[in-house]
């Protein structure tokens, strides 16, 4: 069978063809960090105290100031506490005045939110505050289990629109986040192999690095668009639509897995559609060499445990990937812990990618993989661990330089 290296040779290694996949790929490539950043906005955790309008009862005419410092408890650095409030008593407001109110209690008529920088979020909706606060740290775990699942599995679909209209939170956020992510990372571990498998060699950085720098731009499209959607409901309807519209509808198969799944005849009606569109011709040899199938005994997964050499590199790549991610995950979606403005520090942090990439396609091409690799996971741990030396009072400004 001829090798996929000579067919791209015959039919352009990075013609109009190539090029225009490259482009289509970009497109699902920057609204997929919608997915997956989107959650910094809406499990915004606004400023909050206790509801006490029990207290308006005795004194209908009270300033917000007012019932705040006879209801309220305040922490030890002076503010007004976020869980608790004084207990409810059958006193006249002048009795409250003079002897005060000293025991406390747990929010027991839900909280008032203010200071809001969006109409609604997950946390306002369903009071995910104080002894419910745990579940956003679930609903994050549980994101993070579908991301794993849909990487062994690649789940055909997921309900997105569900999501949108769900009113109950263990349901909404934690359930259908799964599902979601068990299928939308099915489309982000699909980019590179079908950017790169229609390139040829020397232009093969191009179609693993441009779609990646596409994502970094929609993670700041995603902090301006978030600035204008302030309702975390009609946001994830948002980010989630556009990309399910267009991927499967218009990305063509991998010649490469139709070959491999012995459907040549597909496979060479690819080829010889790829060669026109880039004004090739596919030589009569070519064809032949392409219809001919060799029967390969496929062991999948097994043989990168049974090889001592794909399983020392099928490790590496492993614990350099979930480093990499880990590492990755835990500062984007800290964006909001900062200190600076949400909208702003989103924006930049997808902005300092793009340099980052266009630096990638010139040193995938001048030094190898195997350099760039070692060399950019050095750097990037050892800014990381800088963080350390920084005061959490100057964190906020710091942090952005670890990215």
């Amino acid at each position: 069978m001829a090798d996929f290296g000579e067919i791209l040779r015959n039919i352009g290694e990075f013609g109009l063809f190539q090029k225009t996949i490259l482009f289509a790929l970009c497109f699902p490539n920057l609204i997929l960090p919608f997915h997956f950043a989107s959650v910094i906005f809406t499990q915004s955790d606004p400023e909050r105290h206790c509801n006490t309008d029990w207290v308006l009862g005795a004194a209908p005419n009270l300033t917000t100031e007012e019932q705040l410092n006879l209801t309220v408890p305040r922490e030890e650095d002076g503010s007004f506490s976020r869980c608790r409030m004084f207990v409810p008593v059958d006193w006249d407001i002048q009795d409250i005045r003079e002897f005060g109110l000293n025991e406390t209690t747990g929010c027991r008529d839900g909280w008032v939110y203010g200071s809001m920088l969006y109409e609604s979020t997950i946390v306002t909706d369903f009071d995910l505050v104080c002894d419910q606060a745990h579940l956003l740290g679930i609903a994050q775990t549980v994101l993070m289990a579908g991301i794993l699942a849909g990487c062994l599995l690649l789940g055909p679909f997921a309900d997105l629109y569900t999501q949108t209209l769900c009113q109950d939170y263990l349901a909404c956020d934690i359930i259908l986040s799964f599902r979601v992510f068990f299928s939308t990372i099915k489309v982000f571990i699909c980019f590179v192999p079908l950017g790169t498998e229609w390139i040829g060699v020397s232009k093969r950085s191009w179609g693993a690095c441009i779609t990646q720098l596409c994502g970094a731009v929609g993670q700041a499209i995603l902090g301006g668009m978030i600035y204008f959607i302030r309702d975390w409901r009609l946001a994830q309807l948002v980010t989630a639509a556009p990309i399910y519209l267009i991927f499967h509808r218009f990305i063509p198969e991998s010649a490469r897995w139709l070959l491999d799944r012995g459907r040549t005849d597909e496979a060479k009606e690819l080829i010889i559609k790829v060669a026109a569109i880039n004004k090739r011709k596919v030589s009569d040899s070519l064809l032949e060499k392409i219809t001919i199938k060799e029967n390969v005994q496929k062991g999948g997964i097994i043989c990168l445990i049974k090889s001592p050499v794909l399983r020392k590199y099928f490790l590496t790549i492993i614990l350099a990937w979930f480093s990499l991610t880990v590492t990755y995950f835990c500062l984007s979606l800290n964006v909001g812990n900062f200190g600076l403005d949400i909208f702003l520090t989103q924006a930049l942090f997808g902005l300092s990618e793009v340099p980052a990439h266009i630096i990638c396609i010139w040193l995938l091409e001048a030094v190898g993989r195997k350099a760039s690799l070692i060399t950019t996971l050095v750097i990037g741990g050892f800014l990381c661990l800088l963080i350390l030396a920084v005061p959490q009072s100057k964190a906020s400004t710091n942090c952005l330089l670890t990215r």
